[in-house]
């Protein structure tokens, strides 16, 4: 049966989008783009400088042939909400025009286009919804979350902090690339970023960086400098290059400390460390060995679950994958890719009670990606809600029924094989 899956997810793999398509036009499982948002003082304490920086790789646009190249068109839609969503604070439209030379450099997913854009806002809590949309492909994908713009109102003011991915040396002084997406990854497992001190009168600060693993709240790092400001503002940038970041997410928090050892400012930014060529949903080894359960044996997956050790359980799966990989010459490891893009998208569009790539729909969804077909049947007269997904490439048809009518789809035909034993 494994090896059927990895074929089908070849088969697959140039018709997805119709599930996704066949709802709706936004795709929520997969975005396919960075945002992150910054807050400055603007030496008004009613009034904060934000800061927002969108990233979207040139391999989720939609390039066609022109006269420079190949272009690609998108649009932005940016729209802040008062925190109950209750009404719009601000609305910004853009247009955006990508230009790749070449037809690798168009579909790379190592080059990106950057948008920035700055607001000014009263401080307090707001809710942000960002849309991305392909003028060529129809195709949009959002992201949405709560904002909350700080006041600045005291002798030193510590602005937010922004990862970076690299530095520019110009005439007119350094450039920093910001990493919108907030991952570091075990190529390069150390945290650069940059931070602003707006300070009243020239003064030495001590700082204190300390990094604190999210789920176990262990404190993996700590470091204290001396800090020169001068009156006005004060650029630092620093990078912690020692520190043991394994697979998970983290705080990140700096400390201005008085000469009394007093907290005079904090700031925290949450970040990610993910495995170098990898997908940027896994954060958590030991769920995305759980994942694996509708592609690994029985055997592969206790084999890694049972080591203890985190560098060898990882050692393990990484060469699962890599003996995988159809392509080992190439960069990036198609299945691995689309494995789990399946499973994240399961996670946010099949959620029941039980996380999305669990449930009956993610199940059929992972093992043989989106259907050619979907029929909906939310309400029909003496018939609970039900769905039918064809997949006419391997000639299967599957019938889902919600039996509860709180949306846990239940698989109701299983002559095709032995699915209900990945049932939880």
């Amino acid at each position: 049966m494994y090896k059927a899956i990895i074929i089908l997810l070849f088969l697959t793999y140039t018709v997805f989008g119709q599930v996704e398509q066949s709802k709706g036009s936004i795709d929520q499982g997969g975005r396919t783009f960075d945002i992150d948002v910054a807050a400055y003082p603007t030496g008004n304490p009613e009034k904060t400088r934000l800061d927002v920086f969108i990233k979207i790789p040139f391999s989720n646009i939609q390039f066609v042939r022109s006269n420079d190249g190949f272009t690609g068109n998108y649009s932005v839609t940016l729209t802040f909400y008062d925190e109950y969503q209750r009404g719009i604070i601000l609305e910004r439209f853009w247009n955006e025009k990508v230009v790749a030379k070449e037809f690798s450099e168009a579909i790379s997913n190592k080059n990106y286009n950057y948008d920035y854009r700055t607001f000014e806002f009263e401080p307090g809590k707001y809710y942000l919804r960002c849309e991305v949309l392909d003028k060529d492909s129809k195709k949009g994908s959002i992201y949405q979350g709560n904002v909350t713009v700080r006041k600045f109102d005291s002798k030193i003011q510590l602005s937010d902090l922004i990862f970076i991915s690299n530095k520019i040396q110009q005439e007119d002084g350094p450039q920093y690339v910001p990493l919108v997406s907030n991952i570091i990854t075990s190529k390069d497992s150390s945290a650069y970023f940059i931070y602003e001190v707006h300070s009243e009168e020239p003064s030495i600060v001590s700082v204190e960086y300390i990094i604190v693993q999210e789920k176990t709240e262990e404190t993996i790092y700590s470091e204290i400098t001396d800090e020169q400001l001068q009156k006005g503002t004060t650029i630092i940038e620093h990078k912690i290059s020692n520190a043991d970041i394994s697979l998970g997410s983290y705080n990140l928090i700096v400390r201005l400390r008085n000469d009394d050892w007093d907290i005079e400012q904090e700031i925290k930014k949450t970040f990610k460390s993910r495995l170098y060529g990898f997908p940027e949903s896994i954060v958590d080894l030991d769920k995305a060995i759980e994942q694996m359960i509708y592609i690994a044996g029985a055997s592969t997956l206790s084999e890694m679950e049972d080591v203890e050790d985190y560098d060898k359980k990882l050692e393990l799966f990484e060469a699962y994958w890599d003996n995988k990989d159809p392509n080992p010459n190439v960069d990036g490891n198609e299945i691995l890719q689309e494995y789990y893009r399946r499973v994240a998208y399961a996670n946010v569009n099949f959620k029941n009670y039980f996380e999305g790539w669990r449930t009956d729909m993610g199940m059929i969804y992972i093992v043989l990606g989106p259907p050619n077909n979907v029929e909906r049947h939310p309400f029909d007269l003496d018939s609970k809600p039900y769905e039918i997904w064809d997949y006419y490439d391997v000639n299967k048809r599957f019938i889902f029924v919600d039996q509860t009518g709180f949306g846990d789809y239940r698989l109701l035909n299983n002559q095709y094989g032995d699915w209900y034993r990945y049932r939880p």
